[in-house]
Formats: C-alpha cells, sequence, structure tokens
C-alpha cells in the first residue's frame, strides 16, 4: 500500500501563488507516475500535471500549462504543484496520486492506484 498525505492548499487572491506538496509513504516505487488532479463544485475530476520518478517526464493540462509546475524530490518520497498567477477558476480541491498502470495515458485517471485524501485551493477574484 501506499499512502499519499497532500498540504498546502488555502485561501489566495487571484494572480498570486500557492504550492502543494504531496509525501509519499509505504510501498513507493521509482516506477510510480504521480499526478495532480482537481475537482470543482459540480464537475468532474480533471488531470492537472503528472510526472514520471524515472524519466522525470512532464506532463500537463492546457489550462494551467505556463502557470503551474510539477516537480518532485526523490530523497523525500515527495511532489510538488508549483502554481503561479493563480485564476478563480483553479478553485478546486487538489488530489495527489500515484500509480503504474502504463497502459493509460497520464492525464488518465485510470493510470492511478492511489490517491490522496485531497486539499482545497480557493482563489478570490
Amino acid at each position: 500500500q501506499v499512502q499519499l498525505v497532500e498540504s498546502g492548499g488555502g485561501l489566495v487572491q487571484a494572480g498570486g501563488s500557492l504550492r502543494l506538496s504531496c509525501a509519499a509513504s509505504g510501498r513507493t516505487s521509482r516506477s510510480f507516475r504521480m499526478g495532480w488532479f482537481r475537482q470543482a463544485p459540480g464537475k468532474e475530476r480533471e488531470f492537472v500535471a503528472a510526472i514520471t520518478w524515472s524519466a522525470a517526464s512532464t506532463y500537463y493540462a492546457d489550462s494551467v500549462k505556463g502557470r503551474f509546475t510539477i516537480s518532485g524530490d526523490n530523497a523525500k518520497s515527495t511532489v510538488y504543484l508549483q502554481m503561479n498567477s493563480l485564476k478563480p477558476e483553479d478553485t478546486a480541491v487538489y488530489y495527489c496520486a500515484a500509480g503504474s498502470r502504463f497502459s493509460f495515458m497520464s492525464y488518465d485517471n485510470r493510470a492511478y492506484n492511489y490517491w490522496g485524501q485531497g486539499t482545497q485551493v480557493t482563489v478570490s477574484s
């Protein structure tokens, strides 16, 4: 089993920044892919960004490209999501995910076996 704990959410004004962290513990693996998803009220969960530990490849949703940056610290088994130039439409619960189902694309939630409990991000206008 893998446990994921997110932190760093909060309330910020439009144009501001936040950094989310996701600490992984348990049977983690460098073969895992780590991702961030978000879910706004009344909407489906959507892909935000992903990173693969082995190749250090990163992937982003078009809506956050150029504003968000995903990174990882292998030694700490922690993944970060730096969010800049935040917009009110970024308001959502942000979830960290880990998985090894590489038959699915990074943006597909079926690629991930494990999920965190989520952290709220609220951007005021």
